[in-house]
């Protein structure tokens, strides 16, 4: 592996580790992320955040990076209807509208970059 990968590779599992402890530290803003049609809130964002957090650390060890980098597309996938509800519930007026539609096409990038660790 390059120097260039090594570093995407460390830097990818740092977002994962940070966004999954921010699940627990800010459980305020995943709980109003979640879509009503959602059941066990509370559980999910904690589930999630735990598996972000075990994703990311398995992208470290090359014994399960294929496997953490597989998960980590498939919860891309599971909480993309969560970005959907951020962008248009109106939930969240504190931040940029712009900053909000942008979340979505950056899933596509954070698939693409996991995706290279398969």
């Amino acid at each position: 592996m390059s120097t260039v990968e090594s570093i995407g590779l460390y830097l990818a599992s740092a977002i994962y580790i940070f966004a999954g402890i921010m699940h627990f530290i800010n459980e305020r803003f995943y709980l109003k992320a979640m879509p009503p049609y959602i059941p066990f809130h509370k559980a999910m964002v904690q589930l999630s955040g735990m598996a972000e957090i075990v994703l990311g650390a398995g992208l470290l060890l090359p014994a399960t990076r294929t496997y953490a980098a597989w998960g980590i597309i498939v919860l891309l996938i599971a909480v993309f209807p969560a970005n959907v509800y951020i962008a248009t519930s109106g939930k969240f007026h504190r931040m940029p509208q712009l900053l909000l539609w942008l979340r979505l096409p950056l899933q596509f990038l954070l698939l693409g970059w996991a995706y290279l660790y398969t």
